[in-house]
């Protein structure tokens, strides 16, 4: 059975927890990869949990049943079950591509085993981080998190990170399959392409040209917005626009106000991706408290915004930045004095350019089909594979 493996892949399930309506970093990325591959024609169908009154468009996807999680989510718990019209449908894809350690990411390495063909796994999201929403103590959590991580990344072929930071990460944690490293993808053109406009500045709070200082993200404790907060107070005369919604709302907006900046932090709620270009257009400088993150796609729409950027100094965010923007201790004299400097220095036209060079689609696209065919060639012909990095002549 292993032998009818093509090395050329023209049909790819993806499976994955995290699926629309929800917004955000691992939605966009899911989509992004999947509109590349259709280009290439490789045919991809998403199996995703099905929410009430989603309608989904002419796009092949296979809703699993679900249900309400009992905490206060928009996420949903799957329930693995696959009509047998949906299992003949992905039973002809070549690669089972996951991206959930989960329930779906279970289901498809159950579905790839049976099938006979390969399993990647990318890793997104680094769970234990997550731990504090765990519904008993977090030190627990988290090593139960990270023991997921480990064994069901080792189950698989292959794994995908975004960074070299996540691949040295799951290295630490005991994974021993290969690991390749790509960068999720986003629109450069649409990015680099915004319209600056009084309506989206009045959108993000401004109706002069008072300077706007930008956060996008989801509003959680793990996203560590109140860093943010608390250095709009050390730069003076600007504002902090958050586009985003999430549980913390109400907590930052407390946040604002015991810090006296109530009036120059501005709230937009969620915001349809299509308004994301002429945001980043309208705004002065982008800021990214966040430690937690295996990528931090919304660094790469600001760079192919050309806004100048100022990052909390990680692994991640140096490794994403790779020079471009500005890296500061996450303490708001810090980050207060690198976000004044970042507003002086103005928009950035070399970071688009690096931005289309490392994040464009095409080059993902090209590597993740270069992951599909080494492991593809390795389970044909025992080919090894080894793991790969951007700039590497090849991932086998």
């Amino acid at each position: 059975m292993l032998m009818h493996t093509p090395l050329h892949p023209t049909e790819v399930a993806f499976f994955t927890e995290c699926y629309r309506p929800i917004i955000n970093g691992v939605v966009a990325s899911i989509d992004g990869l999947r509109a590349g591959l259709d280009d290439a024609n490789v045919g991809v169908t998403i199996v995703a949990p099905h929410f009430p009154h989603e309608r989904d468009d002419a796009r092949a996807i296979v809703r699993l049943p679900s249900l309400p999680l009992p905490t206060s989510t928009g996420y949903r718990l799957c329930v693995p079950y696959l009509s047998p019209a949906a299992r003949a449908r992905i039973s002809r894809a070549s690669i089972v591509h996951v991206h959930s350690p989960f329930v779906t990411g279970w289901l498809g390495a159950n579905i790839a085993r049976r099938c006979g063909v390969p399993l990647v796994f990318t890793y997104h999201t680094r769970i234990d981080e997550y731990a504090h929403y765990a519904p008993f103590e977090p030190r627990i959590a988290r090593a139960a998190m990270i023991a997921l991580t480990r064994g069901f990344a080792n189950a698989t072929d292959a794994v995908i990170v975004p960074t070299a930071a996540m691949q040295r990460r799951l290295r630490e944690i005991g994974v021993r399959v290969p690991i390749a490293v790509v960068p999720s993808s986003i629109d450069v053109a649409q990015f680099a392409n915004g319209r600056r406009s009084f309506e989206t500045r009045a959108l993000l709070g401004v109706r002069d040209d008072a300077r706007i200082v930008l956060a996008v993200s989801r509003l959680a404790k793990e996203k560590h917005l109140e860093r943010a907060i608390d250095a709009i107070a050390h730069v003076r005369g600007a504002h902090l626009a958050i586009a985003g919604g999430g549980p913390d709302r109400a907590l930052l907006e407390a946040r604002a106000a015991g810090r006296g900046v109530r009036e120059r932090v501005h709230f937009t709620g969620a915001l349809a991706p299509a308004a994301l270009p002429d945001v980043y257009a309208s705004a002065d400088a982008f800021v990214f408290p966040s430690p937690t993150e295996t990528q931090g796609l919304v660094l790469a729409e600001a760079l192919a915004a050309g806004l100048p950027v100022v990052a909390v100094d990680t692994p991640v965010n140096r490794e994403v930045l790779a020079g471009f923007g500005r890296l500061a201790a996450p303490d708001p004299v810090a980050l207060g004095a690198a976000l004044e400097t970042a507003l002086a220095a103005g928009r950035d036209a070399v970071a688009r350019e690096f931005a289309r060079r490392r994040f464009g689609r095409a080059r993902q696209v090209e590597s993740v089909i270069e992951v599909y065919r080494a492991i593809s060639e390795c389970r044909t012909f025992g080919t090894p594979v080894r793991d790969y990095a951007p700039g590497s002549e090849s991932y086998r």
